[in-house]
């Protein structure tokens, strides 16, 4: 990953989404790493393998609950007005 200071990205700021769009580019300030810069390709597929780590994380609990609903119903669903 390639690194720019905080003051190279302001003066550099072009420069910095040229390779930002190529590959993820840190950020330091004051010599330690404040952000990263990256394409919204790479942010999307980030975003994505999120999304697919949180379900499998979570697929008992996911699955749980849902049998829980299926033979129970819904918790007070009797006392909805819609």
């Amino acid at each position: 990953m390639r690194s720019m200071t905080a003051n190279d990205a302001k003066k550099h700021f072009g420069e910095l989404l040229d390779i930002a769009r190529r590959e993820p580019v840190a950020v330091h300030k004051h010599g330690r790493p404040v952000t990263v810069m990256l394409s919204v390709e790479d942010f999307d597929e980030l975003k994505s393998q999120q999304a697919k780590r949180w379900l499998h994380d979570n697929k008992a609990a996911l699955d749980s609950s849902n049998d829980h609903v299926e033979k129970n119903g819904l918790p007070l669903d009797r006392h909805r007005q819609f």
